[in-house]
């Protein structure tokens, strides 16, 4: 019966299912119909498996037999693939240098054998997930208006091997794309937020290590902050970035797009949105830290145009949700 089901049954695999974007774009998957299948190191430390797929394979996806069983199901090829699986974490992760050869080599890894065995098996929609951090450093010197339209990737420059990796990631797909008529598509992702998410131990990104800061704050206590505090960034609610990379993938663009706010905001005022939300008195430290850019703010022009449609929810909306959520997990 369980077969007859699957065969009936659109088949989609999300490759690091077990991490935050991962999680819930299988949840919406689930809810839309699919026979979802997670793979990742990890378990999802939040969702529990059944609330976001039918299977969850806990595996490591540098070894290419397990992408190759990962990607068949009842001997067939899967339907579509979400390849969010990397090695990756916020600046205290990706901006100190000391991680650079094995987020290079472990993602890579894994890029190469997602590719080769879709290519072997007739696998024909794969939606991988790049980053606004492809975008060359000399176009975020200016806090203030920094340009991250697509087509300025080039003259590649990065400001971090990150970055550089994910930019060899897209070239990946698009040759895979042309040499085996796969359909790849490239979402470049701005600064991702929301719930059910890493928000400790080194490689949680700044939305959630602010509210955490604040969350876990006093009255009247201070946080610190990395850098001058001025520099900008732009940031997405989770449920935003899942509508678009669906709206993505069953669109017939080929392109890299930007799936982004461009709501920019300054991380001193963004902190002090937060404070304001939890209602407490606290003050602002600014300390050295690792900082990527000055500034990165995602221009949304190419996906009004290709995919007449944009993120409109406003940041302090999203904010408010993650700041509950934390509250929540550290109250109990």
């Amino acid at each position: 019966m369980e077969e007859y089901k699957i065969y009936k049954m659109k088949t989609a695999v999300v490759l690091g299912g077990g991490g935050f974007i991962g999680g819930h774009l299988a949840k919406r998957l689930k809810s839309e119909g699919y026979y979802v299948r997670c793979v990742d190191i990890k378990s999802h430390e939040y969702f529990k498996h059944d609330e976001i797929c039918d299977s969850f394979i806990v595996g490591d996806l540098r070894n290419p037999n397990l992408v190759k069983s990962s990607l068949i199901i009842d001997g067939n090829g899967v339907d579509e693939v979400y390849q969010l699986a990397a090695d990756m974490g916020g600046a205290g992760y990706i901006f100190t240098g000391e991680n650079d050869a094995d987020i290079m080599h472990n993602s890579s890894l894994i890029h190469l054998n997602v590719l080769k065995t879709c290519s072997e098996y007739g696998i024909k929609k794969v939606l991988y997930t790049s980053s606004a951090c492809v975008y060359p450093e000399h176009n975020q010197l200016d806090k203030d208006n920094p340009t991250c339209v697509e087509h300025s990737v080039y003259p590649a420059n990065p400001d971090s091997e990150y970055g550089w990796e994910k930019l060899y990631g897209e070239r990946l797909y698009q040759t895979f794309r042309k040499n085996y008529n796969i359909d790849t598509k490239i979402a470049r992702l701005h600064n991702i937020f929301g719930p059910m998410g890493t928000y400790d131990g080194g490689k949680e990104k700044a939305p959630a290590a602010i509210c955490r800061k604040v969350v876990t704050s006093n009255e009247g206590d201070t946080i610190e902050i990395w850098g001058d505090g001025k520099q900008t960034r732009s940031f997405l609610y989770i449920d935003e970035c899942v509508e678009g990379l669906r709206r993505l993938m069953k669109s017939d663009i080929s392109e890299p797009i930007n799936v982004g706010s461009e709501e920019m905001i300054s991380i001193n005022d963004f902190t002090k949105m937060i404070i304001k939300i939890s209602g407490k008195n606290i003050n602002i430290k600014n300390i050295d830290g690792p900082l990527g850019v000055r500034g990165r703010n995602s221009d949304n022009k190419l996906i009004k145009e290709l995919l007449e449609w944009e993120p409109t929810e406003k940041l302090e909306t999203g904010i408010k949700k993650l700041y509950k959520w934390l509250e929540n997990i550290y109250q109990h």
